[in-house]
């Protein structure tokens, strides 16, 4: 599967001639289309198998007491779980752009997430100005890369002990060397943090350090991120601020 090097790689190779360029984009869509076949082809027969599992728990509670039924019940869920999110990979780059109100998305994004956090004793704090500019962007798509942001944070300040657990969302607008105007999201906690070694693969397809992950959230984020003509980053110190800082273009 394709790094976010050998896409920057192809992007520049694809933009030294026309014919290059289509040739590129021919395969890249063949690749797409070959992976979402077969993860098509695998989910179909596993779905069966989920299904022909539960209806042999329902007529014989007797297997629930098997050794290993619940392990086995776990691992086809987490099977279905990774062909769905290898699936949302493989279209992340797939756009359908709208102007949007930046102060309402975000708003939104904060208070969705602000909800799912009320039975714990995490302080999040959304700074989000009154007036931004209106920009183009997938809103589903953008707002599960919010969200999966978030949600890691918050997963990160649990795992850490003896601390006030605190999440920030800081949007605001940011220009480049060109002058080239971004809306700016920062998302930080105060959580585990990621070790130094690891900073440089997080964004690679099946890369994980989190018990239970497929390793596609981050990979996701990244593409839709490039998708818009943006970009995610992070920076990190473990047991002290992690932040991850999406730009997107104006």
């Amino acid at each position: 599967m394709f790094s976010e090097t050998d896409f920057d790689k192809l992007q520049q190779i694809m933009e030294e001639s026309p014919e290059r360029k289509e040739l590129l984009q021919r395969l890249l869509e063949s690749h797409q289309m070959t992976i979402s076949a077969i993860s098509h082809e695998i989910r179909n027969p596993l779905t069966l198998i989920y299904s022909t599992l539960q209806l042999i728990a329902s007529q014989h509670p007797e297997t629930a007491s098997f050794k290993y039924w619940n392990q086995l019940m776990e691992d086809v869920k987490y099977t279905n779980l990774l062909l769905e999110e290898l699936s949302v990979y493989n279209n992340s780059d797939r756009l359908s752009l709208t102007q949007t109100n930046t102060v309402s998305f975000f708003r939104t994004v904060s208070l969705s997430f602000a909800a799912s956090i009320t039975d714990t004793d995490i302080e999040f704090t959304s700074r989000i100005p009154d007036r931004l500019p209106d920009f183009d962007c997938d809103t589903v798509k953008l707002r599960q890369v919010l969200l999966n942001l978030l949600h890691n944070a918050r997963d990160g300040v649990m795992l850490r002990e003896h601390t006030a657990h605190k999440i920030c969302l800081d949007v605001s607008t940011t220009e480049d060397i060109h002058q080239r105007t971004y809306i700016c999201a920062k998302i930080s906690d105060n959580g585990c943090g990621i070790p130094l070694e690891n900073l440089g693969h997080i964004f690679e397809p099946f890369t994980t350090y989190k018990t239970g992950g497929t390793g596609l959230g981050l990979a996701i984020a990244s593409r839709i991120a490039r998708a818009h003509k943006g970009s995610l980053s992070v920076t990190s110190v473990p047991n002290d601020l992690t932040t991850f800082t999406l730009l997107l273009p104006v």
